[in-house]
C-alpha cells in the first residue's frame, strides 16, 4: 500500500489533534493499493486504549468510497502512547481480510506508521510507512 506524505501528515496532525485517545478512520484509494484520502472517524470509545468507530461514520465512509470510485484499502487508528503494532485487542477485532490494518504510533513523540495484513487474528504482512 502506497501513503502519499500528505496523506501521512494529515494522519499524524488527526492523532496529535485527538491525543492522549486513539484516533481512527479508513484510508481509502484506488485498486493499485495508492492511498488517496483519510476518511477520519469518531471514536466513539473516547479511550487511550482502545477504539470503535462511529456507525453513522462507517455507513457514511462506505457510501462515500462508493459514490467516488474508490476502495477502502485499510482501517486504521493511532496509538499515542503505544508502538505502531497490532495489540491483541486489535488482532481479535481485525475482521477483514481484504483490507490493510494501519497502526500510527505517536510514542516518545517519535511518529511510525505501519500497515499489517492480518488472517485469522495474525499478522501475516507488514509494511512500514513512515
Amino acid at each position: 500500500m502506497n501513503i502519499p506524505d500528505p496523506i501521512i501528515r494529515q494522519l499524524i496532525e488527526q492523532a496529535r489533534k485527538d491525543a492522549p485517545n486513539e484516533t481512527c478512520g479508513y484510508l481509502l484509494g484506488t485498486a493499485d493499493g495508492t492511498v488517496t484520502e483519510n476518511y477520519w472517524m469518531e471514536n466513539i470509545d473516547h479511550s487511550p486504549e482502545h477504539f470503535a468507530f462511529a456507525p453513522r461514520d462507517q455507513f457514511a465512509a462506505l457510501r462515500y468510497a462508493r459514490e467516488h470510485g474508490l476502495k477502502i484499502l485499510a482501517n486504521w487508528h493511532s496509538h499515542p502512547a503505544s508502538p505502531s503494532r497490532p495489540s491483541a485487542e486489535d488482532l481479535r477485532l481485525a475482521n477483514d481480510p481484504a483490507i490493510r490494518y494501519a497502526i500510527l504510533s505517536l510514542l516518545d513523540d517519535e511518529p511510525r506508521l505501519n500497515s499489517f495484513a492480518i488472517i485469522n487474528g495474525k499478522v501475516t504482512d507488514q509494511e512500514k510507512h513512515l
